[in-house]
């Protein structure tokens, strides 16, 4: 009969259809059992210092009682030292951007700094320490269980020389006193991070330093909040050098959203490279390195490392160019990482519009003081220094120094040259589109009054870290009130931390405008100066930073640049 064969036919398929699904949900709860197991195993390993990160496990250590030479001040911290945030930068991948770490399997012991970048020693030799396997950082928070905002430091040493880990650096009484998860980098420097070789021919990086930088504030959005750090929180701070790394990636599309806030010690930021510059670098790195006038990238790479470097440091100071101010070594503008001169991008209004707190020392370059010997030559060296850039506003410029023939004038005009008057066109840009606050460092110990060196370059560093101690110049910082320095260091951290916290300093310092112009000024007191030097700054404002050459077009056409003329 047909019904009961069609009723059996569908009593089979139903059964068909039901042992499908249950073989299909046998095989996810299978595979859900085998995730939780791998997950378990996983898992096994963590601890307070045992921490997964996208390339591997990492153990760090427990600083309880020594730093180095001293007891913490502010309380025991878990430190991560030497994680690889990028692959090694030798070989075929020198001058070419980085490439993130590669993974490992089971837990890297991070107790010990990694190595260092390829640098120069400035001793008596010519010995170059570091390894182009050098893409490290480290990471440093209070042994809390809270979820903690993050500053991401780059180092200073004017693009030649630094790390994560100098002392001053090492981030454990600033991590403690401000709460905060404190991450250090290394990147590429001099010749092989921070010089354009792409007019040689061949392929690399505009801007290998840049694009490390770069990489590490990835792996810092990928992997901090496995430390304690808050990913949608990160301070990007930094000093000379760094702090003009800092401006920098505030104006590079690539590192938007990165970072939320911004603090720029002291940065060089007119210092950055047009490609004119880059191309007369490039050749007479080639040229010093013995190699002939048609070479390529590639040529570079088959070169010894120290090498490298050596002959870098041999046009740096042999070359003379640096009396035109033209240093070797700069971010470059690019076209990609860094679309347009970061001055110009603040003006435009095309940087990241996040709070920034900014400043420079009051005696940046008081070394400029023993420069010259005779008033006619520091004069001659202030129209020339000035003069490479704009050639017009340079008399100006000089005049607003009473003709820069007194030492102090000159050193002030040196510093402000470097420092501080980029800064305030850097601050009054962005006070525009956010909020922006501004300092000017003044403290000096008596020894460094007396010596006529002031407020020196980095002298901050010690305050800001909380540890003047590891300064280098701790020697002549140390001669003093030690309560002065306590209480100035107190009030400079709490600004900081107030800034990384809530994206501003404390309420007794106002925001930063280019009617008002705001400044506060840490000196024995903390107060605030408003429109300070403005006669100086105002001479300024005429004067074309960022366009090296124009004052030099004969040079310029060699290089196949045609220059810009500025009337």
């Amino acid at each position: 009969m047909p019904y009961p064969q069609e009723n059996q036919r569908d009593t089979g398929d139903f059964y068909s259809e039901e042992s499908t699904a249950a073989a299909r949900l046998r095989a996810m709860r299978a595979h859900e059992r085998a995730r939780k197991a791998h997950e378990q195993a996983q898992n096994a390993y963590a601890d307070e210092l045992t921490v997964r990160t996208t390339s591997g496990w990492v153990r760090g250590v427990i600083e309880e009682d020594l730093r180095v030479d001293r007891p913490i001040s502010a309380g025991p911290v878990r430190t991560w030292r030497g994680i690889p945030f990028g692959a090694s930068t030798a070989g075929e991948n020198r001058f070419r951007a980085p490439r993130p770490a590669p993974r490992w399997n089971g837990v890297r012991d991070c107790s010990q700094f990694g190595p260092i970048a390829p640098q120069p020693t400035y001793s008596w030799t010519d010995r170059i320490v570091g390894s182009e396997d050098c893409l490290y950082l480290d990471i440093v928070r209070p042994r809390t269980e809270e979820k903690l905002p993050v500053v991401v430091y780059l180092h200073g040493g004017s693009f030649i020389m630094g790390s994560s880990h100098m002392l001053m650096l090492r981030g454990f009484e600033l991590a403690t006193r401000m709460n905060v998860v404190y991450v250090s980098i290394n990147f590429r420097l001099n010749a092989l991070g921070y010089l354009d070789l792409r007019s040689l021919g061949g392929e690399c990086s505009a801007n290998p330093a840049v694009a490390d930088q770069i990489l590490a504030l990835n792996w810092v959005r990928d992997n901090i909040a496995a430390f304690g750090g808050d990913p949608d929180s990160v301070t990007l701070m930094g000093e000379s050098a760094g702090g003009a790394a800092v401006l920098a990636l505030m104006t590079s599309p690539t590192a938007e959203g990165l970072f939320h806030r911004a603090i720029a010690q002291s940065p060089p930021i007119a210092l950055v490279h047009s490609r004119a510059q880059s191309t007369l670098w490039a050749r007479e790195l080639a040229r010093r390195v013995g190699l002939p006038r048609r070479v390529s990238v590639d040529d570079l790479r088959q070169e010894d490392c120290a090498d490298v470097v050596r002959s870098g440091q041999s046009m740096m100071w042999r070359a003379g160019e640096l009396l035109h101010l033209n240093s070797c070594y700069a971010p470059t503008v690019d076209g990609e990482l860094l679309p347009e001169h970061p001055i110009t991008a603040f003006e435009q209004g095309h940087q990241h519009k996040i709070p920034l707190l900014i400043g420079t020392n009051s005696d940046e370059a008081s070394f400029g003081k023993f420069l010259f010997q005779r008033q006619s030559a520091r004069e001659r060296a202030a129209l020339r220094l000035l003069a490479s850039y704009d050639p017009h506003h340079a008399p100006e410029v000089v005049a607003a120094y009473r003709g820069a023939v007194r030492r102090e004038d000159f050193a002030h005009l040196l510093a402000d040259a470097l420092f501080w008057a980029p800064s305030t066109r850097i601050a009054s840009a962005h006070s525009e589109v956010a909020d922006t606050w501004m300092y000017r460092f003044d403290f000096a110990s008596a020894v460094l009054k007396w010596l006529g060196l002031g407020a020196m370059h980095s002298m901050e560093l010690g305050n800001v870290f909380g540890d003047p101690q590891s300064s280098r110049a701790s020697l002549l910082t140390g001669w003093g009130s030690r309560a002065e320095m306590e209480e100035l260091t107190s009030t400079m951290q709490d600004h900081w931390a107030a800034f990384i916290h809530g994206g501003s300093p404390k309420l007794q310092w106002p925001r930063y405008d280019g009617g008002d112009r705001a400044t506060m000024i840490f000196d024995e007191q903390a107060y605030i100066v408003h429109a300070p030097n403005d006669g100086r700054r105002k001479a300024w404002e005429d004067y074309h930073m960022v366009e090296w050459g124009s004052g030099r077009p004969e040079l310029v056409r060699s290089l196949g640049f045609q220059p810009h003329r500025r009337d």
